[in-house]
C-alpha cells in the first residue's frame, strides 16, 4: 500500500504553489528587521548611556559653578563696602589719634554711611595702637560710639584681631561668635593699612547662612548634596543638615576624610586642596571625579572667589536612564518595523512571488496543455525575460531537433504524469505507435537529406492530425513516432490512426523502392485505463507488438491489440 502512494505521488509530479519561498523572504526579512532593532536599540542604549554619563558628570559641575558664582558676589559685595571704610583717610586719620574728637566724628559719619549697607548693618573695629574694641551700628549716633572691649593675644574671643593682623592676607574670614547677637557667624575681617603701617581691623558678619540655605534648599530634592570647605578639607557647612538652624556650622570641625572613604575621591581632593594658595581673587576652574564607590557617583569642587573656601556638589547622577522608560518605545519600534517587514513581504509577493507561483503553475500546465505559453512570457521585465527563457529551455529539451515535435524524452516523462491523471478519473489511454515503411530503401535510394525532409513532412502530419491539446505526437526514434491520446478508447484511436494513414497517403512523396509507390506509414494501436500497478512501458510495448503486426501483414495499415493480452486483434488497410 505504502509503494501505491509512493508511486501516486511520483506519478502526479511535483506540486506548484506551496509558497515556501515567500513565506521564507517573508520569516527573513521579519528576523532581519529584528536583529536591526535590536542593534539599533543596542546602539541607542550606548550612544542614551554615554550621554546620560557626560550629562550626569557635568551636571554637579553646573550646580557648583552657579552655588559659587552665587556666594563670591555675596562675599565680593560685603568686601567691597568693607574696603571703602578701610581706605577712608578720615578713618585713618583717626586711628592714629584716636582721642581726636573731631577725627572720630567725621570718621564716624564716613563708617555710619556705609554701615546701613552692610548686610548685618553692624561694623567692629579695632585699633592697633590701643587695642581698643568699638561696635558701629547704623542708626547710631557719633556720641553713641563707646569702647566696647580691650583687645588682649592671650583672650580666645579675640583672636579674630591677632589672626588678621598677623595675616599676610589684607582680608580673612571665619567663624566667629556674633557677641551682639549670640550665634556663629561668617566674619569678614579687614585690615586697615597706611604706608605700610597696619592701624587696626574692621570686622562684620556675613549672612552666609541664609544665602547657603537659599542656594542648597532644593538638592536632596534632585539627589544632590552641597559643602562648604576651607582649605584643609573642614566642613564649614552640609546641606544634608539643613534642619539645624545653624546648618552652616553643624559638623564644624569635621574633616571630608571623616566622611568620605573613596580612596581616589580623597586623593584627588588632596591634590586640589593642596594647590590652594591664598585667597582666589579671579574665578576659578571646578575639578570634577566619579566616585567608585558609596551613595554618590559624581563630584565637582569648585572654589569660592574671593575666598580659600571651596564649594563640592555631590550627584548621584541623573535618574532619567531607566531602562523601563524605554521599553514601550522599543515595543512600539519593533512592531513598527514587523508591520514594515510585512508590507514589504506582501509588496514583494504580489510584484515577485505571485508571478513566480503563477509561472510554476503554467509550467505543470504543459502536461495538459503541451503548447501552452509560460506565464510572463509577455512582459518587459526580468520576470519576462526568464519566462523567455524557460520557453526556449523547454523547447529544447522536449522538441526533436528534426522534425520540430516532441522527442522521446518529453513523450516518457508526459506519460508518467498523463497516466496518473487519467488513474484518478478511471478514464480511457490509447497510445500509437507508428513506423516509415521502408524508410531504410528510400534514404539509400534519395540520400539522408532527402529522407530528412521526408521526415519533417510525415511528423508535421501526424502532428496535424491531432486535435486536442491534451494528445500529442512525439518522435520515438529514427523513423519512428508515437501518439498519445488522453481519454480515448479502441474507437477514437482507429479513427485517429485512420487519419494519420490517408494523411501521409496524401503527401505522395514518391518512393521508387515499394510496391506502393509512395510512402507510407504502419500503425500499432493499443487502448487500456491506467491503474496504480500499471507502467507506461507496457502501452509502449503493446503498441510496438501491434505495430509489428501490421508490418508483417504487409504495411501501410493500422493494428489494434487490448492491453489486456488479446492477441487476434483489429486490422485496418
Amino acid at each position: 500500500m505504502d509503494e501505491k502512494l509512493s508511486d501516486k505521488k511520483n506519478r502526479q509530479g511535483p506540486q506548484p504553489g506551496r509558497g515556501k519561498l515567500a513565506a521564507r523572504f517573508r520569516s527573513l526579512n521579519i528576523l532581519i528587521f529584528t536583529a536591526a532593532v535590536c542593534i539599533m536599540a543596542a546602539v541607542m542604549m550606548a550612544l542614551l548611556n554615554g550621554f546620560i554619563q557626560k550629562v550626569s558628570s557635568e551636571y554637579p559641575a553646573m550646580y557648583a559653578r552657579s552655588s559659587s558664582e552665587a556666594l563670591s558676589a555675596h562675599i565680593t559685595r560685603e568686601l567691597g563696602l568693607v574696603s571703602m571704610i578701610a581706605h577712608s583717610d578720615a578713618i585713618m586719620e583717626w586711628m592714629n589719634d584716636e582721642d581726636n574728637a573731631e577725627k572720630r566724628d567725621r570718621a564716624f559719619r564716613e563708617m555710619a554711611a556705609i554701615v546701613g549697607e552692610l548686610y548685618s548693618f553692624n561694623l567692629y573695629v579695632g585699633l592697633e595702637k590701643s587695642r581698643n574694641e568699638y561696635q558701629v551700628e547704623t542708626g547710631y549716633t557719633p556720641g553713641d560710639i563707646e569702647l566696647i572691649d580691650i583687645l588682649d593675644r592671650s583672650n580666645p574671643n579675640d583672636e579674630w584681631y591677632f589672626t588678621c593682623m598677623d595675616s599676610d592676607e589684607d582680608y580673612i574670614l571665619e567663624i566667629g561668635i556674633d557677641d551682639f547677637m549670640q550665634r556663629k557667624r561668617v566674619f569678614l575681617n579687614y585690615k586697615v593699612i597706611s604706608d605700610g603701617v597696619p592701624l587696626g581691623v574692621f570686622a562684620t558678619g556675613l549672612e552666609f547662612s541664609h544665602v547657603a540655605g537659599e542656594l542648597f534648599s532644593h538638592y536632596d530634592r534632585n539627589g544632590m548634596r552641597g559643602l562648604i570647605i576651607d582649605e584643609k578639607g573642614d566642613i564649614l557647612m552640609d546641606s544634608s543638615l539643613m534642619s539645624d538652624r545653624e546648618f552652616l556650622f553643624s559638623g564644624f570641625g569635621e574633616n571630608v576624610s571623616d566622611v568620605f572613604t573613596d580612596t581616589e575621591f580623597l586623593s584627588t581632593l588632596k591634590t586640589y586642596l593642596g594647590n590652594i594658595d591664598g585667597y582666589l581673587r579671579e574665578a576659578g576652574t571646578h575639578t570634577s571625579m566619579m566616585l567608585s564607590s558609596g551613595q554618590y557617583r559624581y563630584a565637582t569642587i569648585m572654589p569660592i572667589r574671593s575666598s580659600n573656601w571651596s564649594i563640592m556638589i555631590l550627584s548621584g547622577g541623573i535618574s532619567l536612564f531607566n531602562i523601563s522608560y524605554f521599553i514601550p518605545m522599543l515595543v512600539v519600534l519593533l512592531a513598527l518595523l514587523i508591520v514594515i517587514a510585512l508590507v514589504i513581504s506582501t509588496v514583494n509577493y504580489r510584484l515577485i512571488f505571485q508571478p513566480l507561483k503563477k509561472m510554476n503553475v503554467s509550467l505543470a500546465g504543459l502536461r495538459e496543455n503541451l503548447e501552452g505559453q509560460i506565464f510572463g512570457a509577455e512582459r518587459d521585465d526580468e520576470l519576462g525575460e526568464l519566462s523567455k527563457t524557460i520557453q526556449d529551455l523547454f523547447t529544447i529539451a522536449n522538441k526533436d531537433a528534426l522534425t520540430g515535435i516532441y522527442n522521446r524524452r518529453f513523450m516518457e516523462n508526459n506519460l508518467e504524469h498523463i497516466m496518473g491523471m487519467l488513474s484518478r478519473t478511471e478514464s480511457r489511454l490509447s497510445v500509437l505507435m507508428l513506423d516509415i515503411d521502408f524508410f531504410k530503401r528510400y534514404n539509400d535510394t534519395y540520400g539522408h537529406d532527402q529522407g530528412d525532409v521526408c521526415l519533417r513532412k510525415v511528423a508535421g502530419t501526424l502532428a496535424d492530425t491531432i486535435g486536442r491539446a491534451s494528445d500529442f505526437v512525439a518522435r520515438y526514434g529514427g523513423e519512428e513516432f508515437i501518439a498519445i491520446l488522453t481519454n480515448t478508447d479502441e474507437a477514437g484511436a482507429c479513427l485517429i490512426a485512420d487519419k494519420m494513414l490517408k494523411a501521409v497517403q496524401e503527401l505522395k512523396i514518391p518512393h521508387a523502392k515499394y510496391d506502393e509507390g509512395i510512402v507510407t506509414i504502419s500503425i500499432g494501436i493499443t487502448t487500456g485505463c491506467p491503474n496504480y500497478t500499471q507502467g507506461w512501458n507496457e502501452y509502449i510495448e503493446k503498441a510496438d507488438e501491434a505495430l509489428y503486426k501490421s508490418k508483417h501483414n504487409g504495411r501501410n495499415r493500422c493494428t489494434f491489440l487490448a492491453l489486456q493480452g488479446v492477441t487476434n486483434g483489429t486490422q485496418r488497410n
